[in-house]
Formats: C-alpha cells, structure tokens, sequence
C-alpha cells in the first residue's frame, strides 16, 4: 500500500508540475523567441538610389565611428522618456553596432557618389584614402510606434586626420510605421540615410575646394 500510494504521489507531482510549466511565463509553451536585428543600406533588391555625385577616383575611409557607452550592449535600446532609456524585450542586434552602423555608412556614401573606393575603419593602406570621415554618435535610440532619432557631430578630415575641411552636426528622426521592433530598426536605417546624404554632399564640396593630392 505504502508504494501504491508513492506512485500515486509522484503522478500527481509529476501532472501538477506539468500544469505549472504550461501556465507559467518561462514554461516552453510561452517562451519567446529572441529576434536579431541590423541595420539596412538605401541600396536594395526593390529600390534603386541614384548617385547625387560622381567620384570614381576618390577614396573614401569611413571612421572610426564612437558611440556613447549606453549603446554599446547587443541589447536594442529604446526611449521612454527625454531621462529614460529601456532594453527592448526579446530583440538584439545581430553584431556590434558600431560595425553595423559604419558598414551601412559606407555602403550609403559608395551608392551616393558612385565609387567603390569606399574602406572601413581600421583601413588596410591609407595611402588608397583621400578623405576620411569621422563620426561621433550622441544618439541613436527611439521608440517602437512613435520615432527614431540620430544626432551625429561628424568630419571630413584628409587622409592623414590633421586637417579637417568639414565639420557639423546632424539631427535626423524618422517616424515608425508600426508599433514593432523592426519597423523601428527600419526607421534607424533611414535616419543613418539621412546622415549619408549630408556626408556625401559634403564631399562633393570638399573634393572642389581641397582636391586630393595625388
């Protein structure tokens, strides 16, 4: 009788513990999934940019990008308040963000001037660049079914970064079509646009007042 009721017990235990896992928050039939997230460049299989400038010849060196501390965590940031900043549930970026955000800056700029001499910090040879462009991020946050907001102080230095020929700071937003992560990632991408268009019209007027020295 003593182990008949034993067995008893521990089916109880064993369904009871069952229900448990079912209704609770962290039990499989309602874990969520965590979704990883980047950051996309103007040029895509269904939108064609047209170069607002032609510089085949000119080599561009993009970075090193900075980025305030508060974003440097795969976990997606999002703003409450003007004080307030959250950690979106169950969404990360797929890498760094600082890597992302520069490799989709000179994806924008070799799109928008036509020139596939276009590097990354840190540059193999920087004899092929001839201006560099510095960027240091103050914001890059927002909130899901409102906007998204990028505020940049950026330059345009020679190759060698001892003179800056360009400086200015950018303040772009974009609103967000829905209330989900990715339209909001969708609307970052757009104000990193944004910047790119600003930086590439910049050098267009670098490249006539301070021509590259061959």
């Amino acid at each position: 009788m003593h182990i008949k009721r034993l067995k008893h017990l521990s089916l109880l235990l064993f369904a009871f513990g069952l229900i448990i896992g079912s209704c609770s928050p962290f039990g499989a039939g309602t874990q969520q999934k965590t979704r990883y997230y980047v950051l996309s460049s103007m040029q895509s299989e269904a939108t064609t940019v047209q170069p607002i400038g032609n510089l085949p010849d000119i080599g561009i060196g993009v970075g090193p990008i900075r980025m305030p501390m508060y974003l440097e965590r795969s976990d997606i940031v999002t703003r409450g308040s003007q004080n307030e900043v959250d950690i979106a549930d169950f969404a990360q970026w797929a890498g760094p963000l600082q890597e992302n955000f520069s490799r989709v800056l000179a994806e924008n700029l070799s799109v928008l001037l036509a020139t596939d001499k276009v590097s990354v910090f840190p540059f193999s040879r920087r004899d092929m660049t001839d201006y560099n462009v510095t960027v240091y991020v103050t914001r890059f946050d927002g909130m899901p079914g409102d906007k998204a907001y990028l505020r940049a102080r950026w330059a345009i230095l020679d190759n060698r970064r001892k003179a800056s020929f360009f400086e200015k700071h950018t303040v772009a937003s974009h609103p967000t079509i829905s209330d989900t992560t990715e339209a909001l990632i969708a609307a970052k991408s757009n104000t990193v646009a944004d910047l790119s268009r600003e930086i590439a019209q910049a050098i267009i007027a670098v490249s006539r007042i301070h021509p590259p020295q061959k």
